[in-house]
């Protein structure tokens, strides 16, 4: 049998991946003009409707704008949706710079103590028992992806936690390049476990619902995981 074509849908997201991906990694740079609408969908071998399509999306995000007689032009990255997790998976695709892992560290130290400290004062039994099993699954990984996946568990299982709606859907937002950061972070230790301590205090202050304890425990948390980023990064 023939191969099945692709669908327009799938095309699509195609054009969204190709394009997105060229720009947030440095390929199109701010100011650069894109090709023609006509030359461009030849270019990506797609009809002119699903690259409309695409370019609508691209522009919601912020990547790109159209302007009379310039034509479409890739936009400052200041304009771009940051949190978008398209963008934020791109991003992360592209290596993360030390300047965009000091900016995580920075939201993340924004954000998780806090959420902890909420977590402390306002969890149920089945709330803490996922923190706890998430922990448990740290302690058990055999496998870098293993554990970065338990750990991605744990920290979404402290800002579900914190029965606060709006924070608890921020993980689906930030997932990606939480993720990644924790591999990055446990690839430079010389035992990805290291923080296991670190998740325990956590853990056990958000227990004993201990606001400040939870607090301390996450900034300590947070701070070791960039210093030990910051010897890696040296040692390498």
């Amino acid at each position: 049998m023939p191969p099945k074509a692709a669908s327009p849908r799938n095309l699509h997201v195609q054009v969204i991946e190709e394009l997105g991906g060229l720009i947030v990694g440095g390929v199109l740079r701010p100011g650069d003009p894109l090709p023609g609408e006509a030359r461009l969908a030849e270019q990506l071998a797609v009809s002119r409707t699903v690259l409309r399509e695409a370019l609508k999306v691209l522009a919601a995000k912020g990547l790109i704008e159209t302007r009379q007689k310039t034509g479409m032009r890739v936009r400052d990255a200041r304009f771009w949706n940051h949190l978008d997790a398209n963008v934020l998976a791109w991003r992360c695709a592209a290596m993360p710079t030390e300047d965009f892992v000091d900016k995580l560290v920075e939201m993340r130290a924004i954000i998780e103590p806090a959420a902890a400290a909420a977590a402390a004062r306002r969890r149920d039994p089945a709330q803490l028992a996922a923190i706890g099993e998430a922990l448990e699954a740290m302690e058990e990984a055999q496998t870098l992806d293993d554990w970065a996946e338990a750990d991605l568990r744990f920290h979404e299982a402290v800002l579900t936690a914190t029965n606060n709606e709006l924070l608890s859907s921020l993980f689906g937002v930030i997932e990606t390049a939480l993720g990644t950061f924790f591999v990055m972070s446990a690839r430079t230790a010389k035992n990805f476990r290291y923080s296991l301590p670190h998740h325990r205090a956590v853990y056990e202050a958000i227990r004993r619902r201990r606001p400040n304890e939870a607090t301390a425990a996450m900034q300590a948390m947070i701070a070791d995981s960039r210093a030990n980023m910051r010897k890696g990064k040296k040692t390498a």
